[in-house]
């Protein structure tokens, strides 16, 4: 016979609820899903039925008919849209557990760490209503920290810079606690949005955001190339002026330029954080450096735009894409060494 404790163990579940990409940790599985953050939904009079989500429900953006709308529930981190985010949390859940539900098991959740009590409910409350016994919040800085692989419980200070799709967070770590966390909403979507906007004016070429995303993927970079125009990439959409669809070759150059005004956010943000660093702490941060994590922080050339900025060493996760959900997912299997990981409901 299974012991009941072991059994709600078995069952844990860590997610990140990403504004971009959801992911699922299980115990003993590590990461076992990354989709995007997207539901596609049927509208008939006061139905709705969901037609797909994640990459399915993705591929349908922008070529939905008028009666399908394909809804990213998440905004800025926190929930915009509850019942779909509700539907999404219930899709990860079944899919991780192979078509079970989830009574009984226990569930983490990463949120933002600037996020209101209200915003905290409505998170906690989707989770419940997708049938978790137990909820544990963990707030990004610190899921993306201990998955990073830094050493959150030492008397050592440490610095994380998360870039995910909604926003930037900042955090000094030492001793289990969060010392300084500050945030900016400017993230991952906001560098698609700055793509679309340049492209629109330079060129009068409308592009939605899954090829604004690609561009940002293929030769997005945070600084122009030190020569010439960089690399290059044929793109498609839509002339505005003659209203009939036309390719164009877009270059690195240009996209580092789109980059600038959402570049910049997140180099005030992070010398912001180091200057109201403790004191003590300082010298801790000078000899690590920043830990740089998130889908964001992997766009080119950002750790040498950090570094050139701060003057300090600035590491890039071999994780990044995965590590708030390796740090929630480690934090709830080994519940004992992180004690001040969770608000717990």
């Amino acid at each position: 016979m299974t012991l009941p404790f072991l059994r709600t163990l078995r069952e844990a579940i860590a997610i990140d609820l990403g504004t971009a990409n959801i992911l699922a940790y299980q115990k003993g599985r590590g990461i076992v899903l990354n989709e995007p953050s997207v539901v596609a939904i049927s509208e008939e009079g006061n139905r709705q039925q969901v037609l797909a989500v994640g990459q399915e429900a993705k591929r349908m953006v922008g070529r939905t008919p008028g009666n399908i709308r394909a809804i990213r529930p998440m905004r800025d981190g926190v929930i915009a849209d509850f019942e779909v985010a509700e539907q999404l949390i219930g899709y990860v859940i079944r899919k991780v557990r192979r078509g079970r539900h989830l009574r009984g098991a226990q569930i983490a959740i990463s949120v933002p760490s600037g996020s209101t009590p209200v915003e905290r409910r409505a998170i906690r409350e989707a989770a419940e209503a997708a049938g978790a016994r137990e909820v544990f919040l963990i707030d990004e800085p610190m899921a993306a920290a201990i998955g990073a692989g830094l050493p959150v419980t030492s008397a050592s200070g440490s610095m994380v810079v998360d870039i995910g799709g909604g926003t930037t967070e900042v955090a000094i770590l030492s001793l289990g606690g969060m010392v300084l966390s500050q945030s900016v909403r400017v993230a991952g979507d906001a560098m698609d949005a700055g793509i679309i906007s340049y492209l629109r004016r330079e060129h009068r070429l409308l592009v939605g955001e899954e090829t604004a995303e690609r561009i940002k993927l293929t030769i997005g970079s945070a600084h122009p190339p030190e020569e010439g125009e960089g690399r290059e990439m044929v793109i498609r959409g839509r002339d505005l002026a003659q209203g009939v669809p036309r390719e164009l070759v877009i270059s690195e150059m240009e996209i580092a330029t789109a980059l600038i005004e959402q570049v910049a956010p997140i180099i005030d943000l992070v010398r912001n954080s180091l200057e109201a660093i403790p004191p003590e702490l300082a010298g801790d941060i000078v000899d690590k450096g920043i830990m740089l994590t998130g889908g964001g922080g992997l766009l080119h050339g950002l750790d040498q735009v950090l570094r050139a900025n701060t003057g300090l060493p600035v590491l890039v996760s071999e994780t990044a894409l995965e590590d708030v959900a390796l740090g929630a997912g480690q934090a709830l299997e080994h519940r004992t060494l992180y004690p001040f990981a969770f608000e717990a409901g």
